[in-house]
């Protein structure tokens, strides 16, 4: 079986084809190609990413057949990442998705982003049963298996841990581009001389977090302090903010795997904290790896796979776009 999956739900168009042997049923990702929008100056303007994804489409898609030594006769369904995510971005991935299904007469998977994003950290780092922290621009919730789906046991109430350092560092004028060599502006900036720690607004309530007080406070602060102890602070503070949450997740659930998935997985001063979090608790932390961390057409084309080997499938003519489709609303048939 091939799957080709087609990523576009933020900043990102990405295309990727996955392959599950018919005799061993080894699954391997033959190509993983993307092409990602960068703002000249200010955050992404949501028609920006449509015009931007319908332009590099057509490319990629061959770029990934390309990769992958198969034409598209050869593969045998498309899944399609519907939502969560930005309109007018969605609807181009859609749009191709529908388009390919309909042209060469193959089954269109719908497939959910952050379900995606754990799926192919489950299979990248061979986790059974974790907890699991979904990291990313647009989502920072802690989930875990139950009955067939996600359940969030904690998650933020306004703004994302990656948009909130987002946002920042490009108000501060740190950004675009919001990550160099991997590392994201803010730690740059942070290990550049921060050492005097700022307060600034802690807020857990619960099993939820709160970051958009601390964004304001942190752009106020940047007036009276150095930039790179403002950095520091921010990223110390956010950082914190979910250990905490996790901290009580983990003695909720007596779990002894924690998965790191989405593309704030990538840090390496968040890594540190949780492998302390890991070690005191008795807990293998594992963390999805960098090529797989931010948005990736491989991770809907793995979790398509999965969907179609479950019958998940969906009519072109009910394939509309989910902006706002929640992890805990989908069902895992495969995990049953």
């Amino acid at each position: 079986m091939i799957i080709l999956g087609i990523e576009s739900t933020a900043h990102t168009f990405g295309v990727g084809i996955v392959k599950e042997d018919e005799s061993s049923h080894e699954i391997t990702i033959l190509a993983n190609e993307r092409d990602t929008f960068i703002p000249k100056q200010g955050g992404m303007k949501p028609s920006d990413l449509g015009k931007h994804h319908a332009e590099v489409a057509a490319d990629v898609v061959k770029k990934a057949l390309s990769k992958a030594g198969i034409r598209i006769n050869d593969v045998d369904y498309i899944a399609v990442s519907l939502g969560p995510g930005i309109g007018p971005a969605l609807r181009v991935g859609a749009t191709v998705a529908r388009a390919l299904a309909l042209a060469f007469n193959k089954k269109l998977v719908p497939v959910n982003h952050g379900i995606a994003h754990i799926e192919i950290g489950m299979f990248t780092t061979n986790s059974k049963d974790p907890l699991i922290l979904y990291l990313s621009g647009g989502n920072t919730i802690i989930t875990v298996f139950v009955d067939g789906r996600y359940r969030v046991f904690g998650e933020t109430l306004d703004i994302a841990l990656g948009n909130m350092m987002d946002v920042f560092v490009r108000e501060v004028g740190l950004a675009p581009p919001y990550v160099v060599n991997g590392v994201h502006q803010i730690d740059i900036c942070a290990e550049k001389g921060g050492k005097k720690f700022v307060e600034l607004p802690y807020i857990v309530k619960g099993q939820d977090m709160s970051y958009s007080g601390l964004l304001t406070a942190a752009l106020r602060a940047v007036k009276k302090h150095s930039l790179e102890d403002v950095c520091y602070s921010v990223r110390e503070i956010a950082f914190d903010m979910l250990l905490e949450a996790t901290e009580r997740a983990l003695a909720l659930t007596g779990k002894k795997e924690l998965l790191v998935v989405g593309g704030v997985a990538a840090s390496v001063s968040l890594k540190k904290k949780l492998e302390a979090l890991g070690n005191e608790w008795g807990v293998e932390v594992k963390i999805v790896p960098k090529e797989y961390s931010g948005d990736n057409g491989a991770m809907i084309a793995y979790t398509g796979l999965l969907a179609a080997k479950s019958g998940v499938f969906i009519p072109v003519e009910k394939s509309v776009i989910l902006p706002r489709w929640r992890i805990d609303k989908v069902d895992i048939p495969w995990r049953y």
